[in-house]
């Protein structure tokens, strides 16, 4: 069960209230900030991490044990009031509002859109259990990477952010979301000299210049896919319709949850139709329209497919080697749905574990290993025991480090790959290696005792 532990104060804007919510077992990297694309922005002097929600501008930082965090609201009288969105109470039994509910305090309402967003209510170590005990492979690779969720977005923001994803990298696509958040949406707060944005609403982005000034600020032909969609979703279909197509099971914040339905090889109905649905919309192709669901919708067996999953899906799903350079939809539906039938109602989450896996720039966790040797010597009346721990992380090395041997120290070794034998698809890696040793002397009586 999910607390606020403590309060405790420090400056910041107009509120001043640090909060923390305990997170269960440890988990050293629970929420991997830099595979977030979007909003947050990260101030390394304070170790936050800042993004606005719902009208308030939030801020994060965590140990091993807690999430920390702290909310300032805009002096805009424009900002929709916190009182206008549904407490943890609403959430967990229908989203209805009540008079008894509306004098929930905002404390609590903030500390509900955290959990939501963060998609806290999810048991990762059950879900692990299950995809391990399922796959192989997840269970040699997934472990690495215990603590990969998948967050719950707005709809609205998903599919926008997702439409600037489209032959783009995680820098450009960024700054793209930034430069509508800073030209279309509502002012929230400024801090330390840098302003901070909601994201804009359907009806801004459907103006009618939106199109020419997003060219002119580099969005290039996904301007017009953005006002297109804009214009589709704020005058072409009913308010409210991107929360319809949600899962039941996982709405959108404030909306009580129900039954998702049968799930089928091919996934659930809701979620078939939600596919289908968003496909109509401009800039929005198969890919897209997954990863709007699985992120936005919460469709959690959407598995999004493009030429990385289908390599791995050849690699380490026996799929067979093809000649074909792109994906066809048969193709597509054929990778999604084993990986459905694999791992079952959350298959896009486990899909996501094991792709973060695959990047390069995460290449050294999967190359840890630990070695501990265990030396038992008897001297006359005593024994001596000596423990070695030996951990070794392949790391990358600058090209310039080349066939070389590099004292650290004592008990640190880092060490060259012999040449010739380099990892494929990987620049040349060094073997950084800690060992640490343990000896103890007891008396063969008290050695004898203890067995």
């Amino acid at each position: 069960m999910w607390a606020v532990i403590q309060v405790r104060t420090y400056p910041f804007g107009r509120s001043a209230q640090l909060r923390k919510v305990r997170l269960g077992a440890p988990s050293p990297n629970l929420y991997n900030w830099k595979l977030t694309i979007g909003r947050w922005q990260s101030v390394p002097e304070s170790e936050e991490w800042r993004c606005v929600l719902y009208g308030r501008l939030l801020c994060l930082k965590q140990d091993s044990e807690y999430l920390y965090y702290r909310t300032c609201s805009s002096p805009s009288p424009s900002t929709p009031p916190l009182s206008d969105l549904p407490s943890q109470e609403q959430v967990d039994t229908g989203g209805k509002k009540s008079i008894a509910n509306s004098g929930k305090s905002q404390d609590d309402q903030i500390l509900s859109i955290i959990k939501h967003y963060l998609n806290l209510s999810s048991n990762l170590s059950e879900l692990y259990a299950r995809w391990s005990a399922q796959d192989p492979n997840f269970k040699k690779k997934g472990a690495q990477f215990s603590g990969i969720r998948i967050l719950r977005q707005d709809p609205w923001e998903a599919l926008i952010s997702f439409i600037c994803s489209s032959n783009n990298n995680i820098s450009r696509i960024s700054q793209m979301v930034e430069k509508l958040c800073i030209h279309y949406g509502l002012f929230v707060a400024k801090i330390d000299d840098r302003s901070y944005h909601d994201f804009p609403t359907p009806e801004a982005l459907a103006g009618k210049d939106v199109e020419s000034n997003l060219r002119s600020l580099g969005f290039g032909y996904r301007a017009k896919y953005i006002y297109r969609t804009a214009v589709m979703v704020s005058q072409e279909r009913e308010k409210g319709w991107l929360n319809s197509i949600c899962n039941p099971e996982s709405p959108a914040f404030g909306i009580g949850a129900k039954p998702g339905g049968a799930m089928a090889p091919e996934g659930r109905q809701g979620y078939r139709e939600a596919h289908e649905k968003l496909l109509e919309l401009q800039g929005v192709g198969p890919k897209v329209s997954d990863c709007v669901c699985l992120m936005g919708l919460g469709w959690g067996e959407s598995v999004p497919v493009d030429t990385h999953v289908w390599q791995i899906a050849q690699r380490d799903y026996r799929f067979g080697k093809s000649s074909q350079k792109t994906l066809n939809k048969t193709t597509y539906d054929a990778v999604a749905n084993h990986f459905r039938k694999l791992w079952g109602q959350e298959a896009g989450w486990a899909h996501s574990v094991l792709f973060t896996a695959d990047l390069r720039s995460f290449a050294d966790r999967l190359a840890s290993t630990k070695k501990v040797d265990i030396a038992v010597k008897e001297e006359g009346a005593e024994v001596e025991i000596k423990t070695e721990v030996m951990t070794a992380v392949a790391l990358t090395a600058p090209q310039e480090i080349a066939d070389v041997k590099i004292e650290v120290s004592e008990r640190k070794l880092v060490t060259k790959s012999p040449k010739g034998k380099k990892r494929k698809q990987s620049a040349d890696g060094i073997i950084h290696a800690s060992k640490s040793t343990e000896t103890r002397r007891m008396s063969k009586r008290l050695r004898s005792d203890a067995k």
